[in-house]
């Protein structure tokens, strides 16, 4: 399994973020339960999050992005996927 560090920027219609975040923490909780999401939270000023997630390969990865339901809601600007490799820790 890979590791992929994925920075969210949020778009501008706050309302409609607030609205699907419960959804999106569900889809959320869901995926750390399964091992898939390592890790996830917002900015501490809300502009974005940043999320740690393990996956086969990149494409698996924006499948499960595209599943989020901040994805069909349109309340994310712009998204951030780096590969990462982890040497320390307690993930390791």
């Amino acid at each position: 399994m890979s590791h992929f560090a994925v920075e969210l920027v949020y778009g501008p219609d706050r309302a409609r973020l607030e609205e699907v975040r419960p959804a999106h923490r569900e889809y959320a909780k869901r995926l750390a339960e399964e091992g898939v999401l390592l890790a996830g939270g917002p900015w501490a000023d809300d502009s974005g999050a940043m999320l740690v997630y393990s996956a086969t390969d990149v494409d698996e990865l924006r499948g499960v992005l595209d599943a989020d339901p901040y994805t069909p809601a349109g309340v994310i600007e712009k998204v951030t996927i780096r590969e990462w490799t982890p040497r320390t820790g307690q993930w390791l």
